[in-house]
């Protein structure tokens, strides 16, 4: 996995620090299932994806759906376990913590960027 940041680009706001991007299939497949909790400060973009599902979790997880060119298409807060979220026009999808979104001023149709960590 390659690890960078999430910004918002109309101000370059970062929202998370600690953005780990999937780099094959398998990293992918598996997002963020069997892996412990991450903490508040943290995510994981899944990219090509457009839906998600969080059989096998335990724990809630936030989504943030963006399409090609990093523009949000769809938000969800908190889904639970055994559950499933898409969104029509994705392409990727950050999932993070349940209760991250409520730290952000982002709503769909905003766009974000995400950028390598180089000094990691």
């Amino acid at each position: 996995m390659i690890d960078g940041a999430l910004y918002r680009q109309d101000n370059h706001q970062l929202l998370l620090p600690h953005v780990m991007r999937t780099a094959n299939p398998w990293e992918r497949m598996r997002g963020l299932l069997g892996r412990s909790p991450i903490g508040p400060d943290q995510g994981l973009l899944i990219a090509p994806c457009a839906s998600v599902h969080t059989i096998g979790m335990k724990y809630p997880i936030d989504l943030i759906f963006l399409d090609k060119n990093w523009q949000i298409k769809k938000l969800v807060r908190s889904i639970k376990p055994c559950r499933i979220a898409w969104a029509i026009g994705a392409n990727m999808v950050v999932e993070m913590p349940g209760g991250t979104l409520d730290n952000f001023s982002i709503a769909p149709g905003m766009t974000l960027n995400w950028e390598e960590n180089l000094c990691v």
